[in-house]
């Protein structure tokens, strides 16, 4: 696991450098793990969804080579992909919403599955605009929900890339659902 996770620093500031072959051989290393993160986005979604795992890492992926960042390593990238996959979800189910339901809101109920992902296509722009709020509130904890919940990283890749202590992503992880469960059982009532 460690030589993959070292393979795709190297690709990524390979890549970095000008590197064009590199962005090449990027792909299928990094292509199996993106796909797993839509999947896992998508799980909680409603089953008659629009948008599959495969066209969401696609999407996903077109953003993050476009993308005007300096990919830093492995971590980094995961953490762009979080956010990306996040918004792709969003627009989507904005759109969806506007579209197809006349922009009329719907009550969203709290439950786990909001923290592991979006429940419905509303769920997912409620959970967006709560994560919005922790972010305005303490930047730190919505990274925190977004590493972990979208980007799929782990406690310690999470506390790498916040330059933090994986306990420390722990106890603010509790609260940062603590606020959460709070801004969405309000928001629905």
């Amino acid at each position: 696991m460690s030589t993959e996770r070292e393979s795709v620093t190297r690709l990524l500031q390979e890549w970095g450098g000008g590197n064009k072959e590199a962005l090449d051989q990027l792909m299928p290393v990094v292509y199996d793990q993106l796909h797993r993160l839509a999947a896992k986005c998508l799980r909680s979604e409603r089953a008659d969804h629009t948008l599959r795992a495969t066209a969401l890492v696609h999407e996903a992926y077109l953003r993050l080579v476009n993308a005007d960042v300096e990919y830093q390593d492995r971590v980094h990238f995961f953490a762009v992909a979080a956010r990306t996959l996040r918004r792709i979800l969003v627009d989507h189910a904005k759109a969806n919403h506007r579209d197809k339901r006349g922009g009329g809101a719907e009550k969203v109920e709290f439950d786990e599955a909001l923290m592991i992902g979006p429940n419905t296509g509303s769920g997912i722009i409620e959970l967006d605009l709560a994560l919005q709020r922790l972010a305005e509130r303490d930047l730190r904890k919505s990274e925190i929900i977004e590493l972990l919940c979208f980007g799929g990283l782990t406690y310690d890749e999470t506390a790498a890339a916040l330059k933090i202590s994986p306990a420390t992503v722990h106890r603010e992880l509790k609260m940062a659902k603590a606020f959460l469960h709070r801004e969405l059982i309000e928001g629905s009532s």
